[in-house]
């Protein structure tokens, strides 16, 4: 049996929310800045945990809304997306295709009046 460690990355939000959604429509430009906190502050938060170089990991952010409101996990897809490429930049895998990296849905959390948006990586050894 094969030990898994898992760790916890803060990922950064945008004014209190995600910083991207699939329901947003968003000038490229501005789109891109949000693309650009995510993926940067996952790198830099990848590399303060010293998590090393790995032939595989699975990936999930979570998101706990701090409230109850209806939501679809889906919609996080894009922040997602942008976490996993932090990453690859951090150099935790080469690529964040299926052979490196396993995506699993982002998981949505009940609302305990904070915001709290975070990633866990598993790494299997």
């Amino acid at each position: 049996m094969t030990a898994a460690t898992v760790y916890r990355l803060d990922v950064p939000s945008w004014h209190g929310r995600p910083p991207l959604t699939d329901n947003m429509r968003l000038h490229w430009r501005q789109r891109a800045e949000r693309v650009r906190l995510v993926r940067d502050g996952v790198h830099w938060l990848a590399k303060q945990q010293h998590i090393g170089t790995h032939s595989h990991v699975t990936v999930q952010l979570h998101y706990a809304p701090g409230d109850n409101r209806r939501r679809d996990e889906d919609n996080l897809n894009p922040t997602s997306k942008a976490a996993c490429d932090g990453l690859v930049d951090a150099g935790i895998v080469p690529d964040d295709t299926p052979k490196y990296m396993t995506k699993l849905m982002p998981k949505l959390h009940a609302g305990h009046g904070f915001q709290q948006l975070w990633l866990e990586i598993e790494v299997t050894a």
